[in-house]
């Protein structure tokens, strides 16, 4: 079991910023593939962004120009910067982690989630 811990989230007027932390107990010696998604007050939950191992990113085209998807150094934290907030960004956020550690793939690892309140 990964257990991802995510912290970050808050309120904020539109045009701010915030910053997301998403963190894996530990990494140890396997590949990490890593995405954000959301859940918008009474919607269904929407992709974000993602990372790759090799660090290509992609980006949902709602979030695209504002928000950025990083890893620190360690390898052990994944950030999502979100600037020009709008109130439509209004969501929990969760991270999830795919993972490999000896040749085969394990999908679908979620954080707690995190609150975006954005206020207009």
């Amino acid at each position: 079991q990964v257990q991802l811990v995510e912290s970050g989230g808050g309120s904020v007027q539109a045009g701010g910023s915030l910053r997301l932390s998403c963190a894996p107990s530990a990494y140890t010696s396997c590949t990490y593939d890593m995405s954000w998604y959301r859940l918008p007050p009474g919607k269904e939950r929407e992709f974000v962004s993602a990372i790759d191992s090799d660090g290509s990113t992609n980006y949902a085209d709602s979030v695209k120009g504002r928000f950025t998807i990083s890893q620190d150094s360690a390898k052990n934290t994944v950030y999502l910067q979100m600037n020009s907030l709008k109130f439509e960004d209004t969501a929990i956020y969760y991270c999830k982690a795919d993972r490999n550690c000896g040749g085969s793939w394990e999908f679908g690892y979620w954080g707690q989630g995190t609150q975006v309140t954005v206020s207009s």
